[in-house]
This record gives C-alpha cells, sequence and structure tokens, in this order.
C-alpha cells in the first residue's frame, strides 16, 4: 500500500521562503515523481510526423534562409509532451529533416553529441567524416560519430532530405555537448569502407596482433544490402517474428554508436507485429511502404518518410498495409541504458 506523502503546500509559508533562499527543497513531495512505482512517468507523448506536410516547409526553408546562414538547414521534430521550445522526439532522441540543395556545401565541424543520417530522398549529396567520402541514397544509414570531423555537400541536381538524429538531449542534460570548427577535409579517391573493407558480411580486414581497431570502422550502411537482409530473414520466419536486422559496428559487434541504437525492420502485410514492452524510448521512421502502429492505444497511420515516436515502456503494434511489405528503422536508447543497467524488456500480456 502506498502511503500519500506531505506536500510542500502543508507547510509553512515563512519555512517554504526561508529554504528558497538557501536553495534548498524538501524530498518528500517529490519523491513520488522522482521514484514512481513500477514505472516512469513519461513526458514524452507519442506522435507522427507526416512528411508530406513537413516536406513543404523543408523545401521552403531552404528558400528563406542560405546554407550560410543556417550551417545545418534543419527542421526539429518536437515531442508535443515537451512543446516546441525542447528540441528533442523523446527523453534522449533529437530528430530533425535537413536539407541540402544543388552546390551548397555545409562547413565542416565535430561535436560531442553522436550522430547518423538516415537518407529521405534525392540523389547526389554526401557526407565527408574524417575524411571518408560518403554518398548519399535513399534509405543509406551514414554515422558522424561524436568528435568526427564531417562535412556534407551536393554534387546533384535535386534537392536532398535526410533524417538527423543525435543524442543531444543526453549531452545537453549532462552540460557535454559543444562543437568545433574545422577546414574542408582532404578526400582520398577511393569508395568507403561499406564497398572495400567492410563490403562483405561477416569478414573484417585482417591486422597485425595488437594493432588497433578503429573505433567507427564502418560509417555507411547501405540500404540495398540492409532490405535484401530484411527479404532473407522474412523468407524464412515464423508468423510470430519480425523480420530485424541491428546496425552494428562490424570489429566489435557492438551498436553502432554508443548512445543510440538502430534496427531496420520488414512488416509484411496483414501480419501484426507485437514486441515486447521495453524500457528504451524509440522513433520510427518509414523507409517504404504504408501500414499503421498503435502506440499504448493511439492509432497512428503512416507512409513513406513518416516518423512517429514512442515513449518508454509503450504498448507498441505494427501492421503494413495493402499488399507490399513495408520497411522501417527504429532509433532508440537501448544501448544507453544497458551500459547504465537497466535496459529491461517485458513480455506482452
Amino acid at each position: 500500500m502506498t502511503i500519500a506523502l506531505g506536500t510542500l503546500e502543508d507547510l509553512p509559508a515563512d519555512y517554504r521562503k526561508s529554504m528558497e533562499e538557501v536553495h534548498v527543497s524538501p524530498l518528500w513531495p517529490a519523491l513520488r515523481n522522482l521514484l514512481p512505482l513500477h514505472r516512469p512517468i513519461a513526458v514524452t507523448k507519442s506522435s507522427l510526423w507526416s512528411f508530406g506536410r513537413i516536406r513543404p516547409l523543408v523545401l521552403r526553408a531552404g528558400e528563406l534562409t542560405p546554407i550560410e546562414k543556417a550551417e545545418r538547414r534543419v527542421l526539429v521534430l518536437c515531442d508535443p509532451g515537451r512543446g516546441t521550445a525542447f528540441p528533442q522526439a523523446t527523453a534522449t532522441i533529437y530528430v530533425g529533416f535537413q536539407l541540402l540543395l544543388p552546390g551548397e556545401h555545409a562547413p565542416a565541424h565535430r561535436h560531442i553529441p553522436s550522430a547518423a543520417r538516415i537518407i529521405v530522398e534525392g540523389e547526389g549529396a554526401y557526407t565527408t567524416v574524417n575524411g571518408e567520402k560518403c554518398a548519399m541514397h535513399p534509405g543509406d544509414l551514414i554515422l558522424t560519430p561524436g568528435g568526427m570531423w564531417h562535412e556534407h555537400g551536393h554534387e546533384g541536381t535535386e534537392p536532398v532530405i535526410w533524417l538527423d538524429a543525435l543524442d543531444v538531449p543526453i549531452l545537453a542534460y549532462l552540460e557535454g555537448s559543444y562543437r568545433e570548427e574545422g577546414k574542408p577535409q582532404i578526400v582520398p579517391s577511393r569508395p568507403d569502407g561499406s564497398a572495400v573493407e567492410y563490403s562483405q558480411a561477416g569478414l573484417v580486414p585482417s591486422r597485425h596482433y595488437r594493432a588497433p581497431r578503429p573505433n567507427y570502422p564502418l560509417l555507411r550502411y547501405p540500404w540495398e544490402r540492409t532490405e535484401a537482409g530484411l527479404r532473407a530473414i522474412a523468407k524464412h520466419a515464423s508468423s510470430s517474428e519480425i523480420a530485424e536486422l541491428e546496425y552494428i559496428n562490424p570489429e566489435t559487434g557492438d551498436s553502432c554508436l554508443p548512445t543510440l541504437g538502430f534496427t531496420a525492420m520488414m512488416l509484411l502485410p496483414g501480419r501484426v507485429a507485437r514486441p515486447p514492452i521495453r524500457s528504451s524510448s524509440a522513433v520510427f521512421h518509414v523507409i517504404h511502404g504504408s501500414g499503421r502502429s498503435t502506440v499504448d492505444g493511439e492509432i497512428l497511420a503512416w507512409k513513406s518518410g513518416d516518423t512517429f515516436s514512442a515513449s518508454v515502456f509503450a504498448e507498441v503494434e505494427h501492421i503494413a498495409s495493402g499488399t507490399e511489405p513495408a520497411f522501417l528503422i527504429r532509433i532508440h536508447d537501448a544501448p544507453l541504458q544497458q551500459k547504465l543497467g537497466f535496459y529491461e524488456e517485458r513480455p506482452r500480456s
């Protein structure tokens, strides 16, 4: 039985004023919110961001604000539970649509937060990360880990839009977020690692014993390989299984970034996917296809390019509509929770 604790209003006004003057506060009025029973009290409110509605705003940003005045031209997806004053989709995940127009160059910088890009539409753009040039194609996942120099350029003829995903809320909360500005990088005339050293699954470059391994050996994860892998899994999966692939560091098997995880999903039409209840929050981005998801009883209908969120311990169901499968990428903070020792999965009732 939970006992009701005293409130701030129970205390005399002069006592409350005296506490304010010396910058202290009583714990007991806030204790139930800090340590709720059985599960956290989520501030995050599940939401769906329609790409069809946001895309015109992203393109208009290109007309209104030149890249020189923006550095990174992004429209941030803001959690309705917090409001637009807070640039984050969940407590730990920042996502936003970024636009690069033909001929533009977003200057080199590096920052403490780790980032990844999911390419939404367009061809001809690229990201250079620590001297490695990564071409952007729809569906690709490209990493820009914390502390690594990166810049964006566009050699094509059409606008390119991608979805940024960063752990900024974590670093901002820890008062550890900052950036440094750099010079344009020298790019060798060779393909990125996904086409050379890490082009074959299960194989990594041979190294002399004790030779150091790169922290982030693979920076670009081509979508065509990811989709092929999902289709192969789905062909042999049982009716209760979801075809999923984790984006990992091929040298260590760890998540591709230290705080954020990325999971590619394939949903078959007419088959309801009911994943376990997870302690991690999540943002889902639709690569292609259509369907609907139920998040804590709220139905979210989505299609290609859309993005939606789920708070911690949310009950989630997915189903693809029509006759074709749907492909999504789930961005989540399970790697952070696992490192802190409190990641949890609960069975569905």
